[in-house]
């Protein structure tokens, strides 16, 4: 699919700045307080480390394998007993895991855990809930993603760049999930249709959303006019979609982590 050929930006009500840099991904992802998880493909990791670094308490966690990142933080521990360390370190931001398990990656906690790291820190508790090894979407297996009951809020992330590409698993983790749950088949072209379906649906980027909590859809590198179109029309599915659904979703954010800009943030009410 060419972006540059697609029609202009669907008409609904979105709130916007004239300067998209002013607006803070932490309020546009609701992450200043609680647990936040990120879950999907296409750049949870970036999301992950961005928010932590913007937020002068926070705790840094996964409940899967999560990369070596120490570099994005102040200090990582390894701990059994999450919670005795967090009393014990006072850096932020502050990586918290159970081990190392292998030398480019560590393990993460049960989503139990993940809870009481919660329960005990009276600060934002960020959290790589799903893994999707690099690729720019994804759904979910039956035993993922891993979200503790008490999140406050989910963030399904997936890439514009997705856009054009075909289906399979060269640019998308489990592309038969994808197929199965948007009628689109594995080797089809990935249409905004497709990756809007994804984060709306409840085996994708809505499965396993605590009741009490919030999901904000993230469509990530949004780093050009053409990919804000493409994000735009994203965007009007998953609203189409959410509408009537269960889970509370505001809105859908349109940023380009890498370098932590929101772009727009389109309100679903």
């Amino acid at each position: 699919m060419d972006r540059d050929r697609l029609p202009g930006p669907t008409r609904f009500r979105h709130l916007r700045s004239d300067t998209s840099t002013s607006m803070n991904v932490v309020d546009a992802l609701d992450a200043a307080t609680g647990t936040t998880c990120l879950v999907g493909a296409g750049g949870k990791k970036t999301t992950l480390y961005a928010l932590g670094n913007r937020l002068s308490t926070a705790v840094v966690t996964a409940t899967v394998r999560i990369p070596i990142f120490d570099r994005h933080v102040t200090a990582v521990r390894t701990t059994t007993d999450p919670v005795a360390a967090l009393d014990a370190d006072p850096s932020f931001p502050l990586g918290l895991v159970p081990d190392r398990e292998r030398a480019d990656r560590y393990l993460g906690y049960d989503p139990e855990t993940v809870d009481a790291i919660g329960a005990a820190h009276d600060g934002p508790v960020l959290v790589k809930a799903d893994g999707a090894r690099t690729r720019l979407l994804k759904a979910p297996n039956n035993r993922e993603p891993q979200v503790p009951a008490t999140a406050d809020t989910v963030v399904p992330v997936a890439s514009a760049h997705a856009v054009g590409e075909p289906l399979t698993e060269a640019v998308v983790h489990r592309p038969e999930r994808v197929a199965a749950i948007t009628g689109a088949a594995v080797g089809d072209e990935i249409t905004p249709e497709v990756v809007g379906r994804v984060l709306a649906h409840e085996r994708g980027g809505m499965k396993r959303v605590p009741a009490d909590a919030t999901a904000i859809p993230l469509v990530n590198m949004v780093d050009d006019e053409a990919d804000e179109a493409v994000a735009r029309r994203i965007a009007a599915v998953v609203r189409k979609e959410v509408l009537d659904g269960s889970v509370d979703v505001p809105r859908v954010v349109l940023a380009r982590m890498r370098d932590a800009t929101v772009v727009d943030v389109v309100d679903i009410a």
